[in-house]
């Protein structure tokens, strides 16, 4: 099988990094080998974040270079629009339609862009846009947004949803699950 490569980007403190480690975890479940590589730029500060997730029958780099990416998981509009060179040329971006301000525009120094999903849209792209944040408060938490995009993310593997539950109760605190659980479930149904 021919290694398949997803960047999963973001702002600091919106979940990529568990959104990486089950999408890992399920697919080391699966047979294959799984190469994934964190990047934290100012993470703690709202910066930006990528997380690199390579998987195949033999995957020797972590990294994904320009025009390489078969998918990007993007949990912000400006982040989708940052990394989108990533984007092989049959590609698909999946991103939440929530914009977090980054400190530029916090401090008025800068506009945040307007209908980035329509631009996006009008480069050809073929770009799942949604609000997951909504369904994210629906589940029970604004916090499940990670897992309301893995859950969109899911409809292109065809793997089971027991092998995602699985997933999800092994990497989740058990206080937080049920409410998981609804988030992936949302975000699959959207």
């Amino acid at each position: 099988m021919k290694t398949k490569n997803i960047m999963i980007v973001g702002v600091g403190g919106q979940g990529t990094l568990l959104a990486s480690k089950l999408l890992g975890k399920i697919l080391l479940s699966k047979g294959y080998d799984v190469k994934v590589s964190e990047v934290h730029g100012m993470s703690q500060r709202g910066g930006s974040v990528v997380t690199y997730v390579r998987y195949g029958d033999k995957v020797y780099s972590p990294v994904i270079d320009k025009g390489e990416a078969d998918m990007i998981l993007s949990f912000e509009l400006l982040e989708a629009a940052r990394w989108l060179e990533f984007l092989a040329e049959d590609g698909v971006i999946i991103t939440n339609t929530q914009q977090t301000n980054p400190m530029p525009v916090i401090t008025g120094a800068a506009e945040y862009p307007a209908d980035l999903d329509k631009k996006i849209k009008a480069l050809g792209v073929k770009a799942e846009c949604f609000d997951a944040l909504s369904l994210a408060v629906e589940a029970g938490s604004s916090k499940a947004v990670n897992l309301v995009l893995l859950g969109k993310l899911s409809q292109h593997f065809d793997f089971s949803e027991e092998d995602w539950m699985n997933a999800i109760e092994t990497s989740v605190p058990p206080k937080f699950l049920e409410i998981n659980k609804k988030a992936f479930t949302l975000g699959k149904n959207a």
